[in-house]
């Protein structure tokens, strides 16, 4: 039977990343690092002239960029940068006071803080170990197989017919090594036996390995991490192509990458935000509920309808997103309302406001050739242009709709020209934007400042969030932006979506994969279309996922038909509220966790590895996550209803009904419809709050405290107008809790634990009551 070609598509994208160059059988190219000379040195820096083993000659420079971080430079010129370098700074280094350096019978020893490299002049060899001088990582130097042949790149860069196709760099892994980041991958957790493009693409139903964010930063289970600085479209391949080695091959004009010391994930994410900036804590209001109209035709008329009826129905919501259709059809991205639909925007927004919603807005930076707006920035040079200076119009819709120009962000005049049209729509009380696409740069084109595509490609977004981050700070006071896209150093922007996902429980999986690897690459402000975006959840799917859209960082419903509660099964809506409510109720907790990531850097759906990278499972367990120290949630992604959820040490109380499981190991768990798995650490303390239609902008009221039989333990709970700290000890009959802070205590509930003992009152702040029963929960209430 005759070759045919294989039945499943491929996908083609305007803007898809070009080929590395293939050397022919026999042909040479391979300059690898054999041997160096050092030619200057001084307490936090190396520098060495590099012999390769092609007889060429590069410079390689090892520093202490922080403490606990160094960082590893080879280039042919000493001042190279990135090329993406010209529009965007991805890594800013800093210094070790503490960093030291020595050469010592050939090797040179590079101390900053808690890691030192340690190179092997000759033959040239490097490696990096602790404090204690255990080993972290070291690069291969290279395998050989049968015939010769090298299969693995070692440190050094490749030619191919005369030029540089990329600089590499390989590290040895250890068997049992894992690894995880690299961006929103909707992978399995662990990247081990895959290989990374940073590239960014529109991923297409966000179930592969294409993916809208890319950050080239990984941390592995050893202890340490990886940073690359380049937007160029660096490729990782994580033991795929030899199960032993990590390959890094950066087309760019350097390699340029820091080794970041732990021992533990959330120590890398620390030294990597000093590295690449602290991630911004979005406003209060932001973490209550935002309701999408949904990408489907719209109106002034119909939006006013739907917050009308999100209050009737008492459905908590913060924020009213408006999608496409507030704008021409056919005229995207225009920004400007649809005169026939939106008659009277300003009207519009002076009811929503007075009905507590903020509102979003949906846009990109492409403008459709039908639109008038077209024209007038074609004329004034505003857009990306072919080689040839004709502007690139580009099919960045995949054919469904028309083509556009992308406006060239790297001209200071497009950036004041968009810029003045979004002032105008925050002036009018517009409080924040849905900033869609801008993984359409293509390859070939040209911008303003002289940059290719491909080396503008993937750090575009940044320059799109910048400017859309800037003008709304300038407005509205504040940053917050809803981006889909996004590279490294793009936790500055928060909060991101995960993008076109299926309306279907493996992709739903895939979506809570995202969440956790992007959370792990230094982002933790991020979010998902509830249900689904792309077709029509099932109603146990819609409640299923708004539950998991409940302990997400941020929660928006949306997708390609409705996601409003009502237009779903009466049942079906009621538990999709009740998941909202149940976030709205833990909001001083949740809202707490927020801004501990903010100010370490570390992950707010916390995978099991960050609080246990001890306990080899939980490299594995990629389906479920901690918020903060005391909640463990493990969203249902199989429709049965049943699931295994891995419980790390300890013990857990399953919320809804307090019986006790205990951890380092796995747990068959069957919930109902109306509830999620859920466990809360035996001896949390948590803070809740009456719910009400929305978070808003001002500091919690009374609250009220759920403790799980505590013994002795704190609670921090952080708001808008300062932090208060609660602190309980178990007395004999009594607990103890004394506050200090500005929230008030009014109530302090014992949920059931299946084994516990309760006390018999509990003293607040020195004044004692009793407990008494109420649905099953004791109560002490100081109101």
């Amino acid at each position: 039977m005759p070759f045919r070609p294989p039945l499943v598509p491929h996908e083609t994208f305007v803007a898809d990343p070009p080929e590395l160059p293939v050397r022919a059988p026999g042909e040479q190219g391979l300059a690898a690092l054999s041997a160096a000379e050092v030619t200057s040195l001084d307490t936090g820096t190396v520098t060495a002239k590099a012999i390769t083993s092609d007889g060429q000659t590069l410079t390689v420079e090892l520093s202490a960029a922080g403490e606990g971080i160094i960082r590893v430079r080879l280039s042919q010129d000493p001042d190279a940068r990135s090329r993406s370098a010209r529009a965007a700074t991805l890594v800013r280094p800093g210094r070790c006071a503490t960093a030291t350096a020595a050469v010592e019978d050939g090797t040179v020893r590079l101390t900053a803080g808690p890691i030192t490299a340690e190179l092997t002049l000759d033959p040239w060899h490097l490696r990096f170990v602790d404090a204690a001088g255990n080993l972290l990582v070291e690069e291969d130097r290279g395998i050989t197989d049968i015939s010769g042949r090298l299969r693995t790149l070692p440190f050094g860069r490749s030619m191919v017919d005369g030029s540089v196709a990329a600089y590499h760099e390989s590290f040895a892994a250890a068997a049992d090594e894992h690894f995880v980041g690299l961006g929103e991958k909707f992978t399995t957790l662990d990247k081990r036996g895959q290989r990374a493009l940073m590239w960014n693409f529109d991923a297409f139903g966000a179930e592969s390995d294409r993916a809208y964010k890319n950050v080239p930063f990984y941390i592995s289970s050893r202890g340490y991490g990886v940073v690359v600085d380049s937007g160029l479209p660096t490729e990782f391949d994580l033991c795929q192509s030899t199960h032993s080695v990590v390959q890094i091959l950066v087309p760019d004009d350097l390699i340029d990458y820091y080794v970041l010391a732990g021992p533990t994930p959330d120590e890398v994410l620390g030294r990597f935000d000093a590295l690449t900036g602290k991630p911004l804590l979005p406003p209060k209001w932001a973490m209550g509920t935002w309701l999408s109209s949904g990408f489907f035709a719209d109106s002034q008329e119909q939006a006013l309808g739907r917050a009308r009826k999100i209050r009737e129905m008492g459905i908590p919501c913060d924020v009213l997103h408006l999608d496409c259709y507030w704008q021409t059809d056919g005229h995207w991205s225009d920004l400007r309302w649809d005169p026939v639909t939106f008659p009277d925007p300003d009207a519009m927004m002076r009811e929503l406001t007075g009905a507590g919603f903020k509102v979003s807005l949906w846009m990109n930076s492409y403008i459709s050739h039908l639109s008038p707006a077209f024209a007038e920035a074609d004329e004034l040079g505003l857009f990306l242009r072919t080689a040839d200076g004709t502007t690139y119009v580009a099919d960045v819709w995949h054919g469904s709709y028309p083509a556009c120009g992308i406006l060239d962000l790297t001209n200071p005049a497009a950036v004041e020209w968009f810029s003045e049209r979004l002032r105008a729509l925050l002036r009018q009380g517009v409080a924040a934007f849905k900033t869609d696409f801008a993984e359409g740069v293509p390859a070939d084109c040209v911008a303003h400042n002289g940059m290719t595509g491909v080396e503008l490609h993937n750090v575009y977004t940044l320059l799109f969030n910048d400017m859309v981050q800037a003008v709304t700070r300038e407005v509205a006071g504040h940053g917050l932006v809803w981006a889909r896209s996004s590279f490294l150093g793009g936790q500055r922007h928060s909060a991101q979506w995960s993008g076109d996902i299926n309306a279907t429980y493996p992709a739903m999986a895939s979506t809570v994969r995202a969440g956790l690897s992007y959370g792990l690459s230094g982002v933790p402000f991020w979010s998902h279309d509830v249900g689904g975006f792309g077709g029509t959840p099932t109603p146990d799917l819609y409640v299923r996922w708004a539950q998991f859209g409940a302990f997400s960082p941020m929660v928006r419903f949306h997708g390609t038909t409705s996601r409003l509660p009502w237009e779903f099964p009466a049942d079906a809506a009621e538990l999709a509220i009740d998941a909202l409510r149940l976030r709205y109720r833990l909001m001083p907790y949740l809202y707490s966790a927020s801004v501990e990531s903010a100010e370490s850097g570390t992950a707010w759906m916390r995978p099991l590895l960050e609080d246990s990278p001890d306990d080899p499972a939980t490299w594995h367990a990629d389906l479920e996550y901690r918020i903060g120290a005391d909640l463990l949630v493990a969203p249902m992604t199989d429709p049965s209803g049943t699931r295994s959820v891995y419980l790390p040490e300890g013990d857990w109380v399953r919320f809804w009904d307090g019986e006790v499981h205990t951890g380092g190991r796995y747990a068959r768990v069957t919930t109902a419809l109306g509830q999620t798995p859920l466990f809360v650490r035996r001896g949390a303390l948590i803070a809740t709050v009456e719910p009400g239609d929305t978070v808003g902008d001002g500091p919690f009221g009374p609250l009220t405290l759920l403790a799980y039989d505590v013994t002795d333990t704190t609670a921090v709970v952080h708001d808008v107008d300062g932090t208060t700290t609660i602190t309980a000890r178990r007395s004999g009959e009594r607990l103890e809790l004394t506050v200090s802070g500005p929230r008030r205590v009014a109530r302090v509930e014992l949920p059931r634990v299946a084994d516990a003992r309760p006390p018999a009152e509990v003293s607040l702040d020195g004044v004692t009551v009793p407990l008494t029963g109420a649905d099953g929960v004791l109560v002490a209430d100081f109101r």
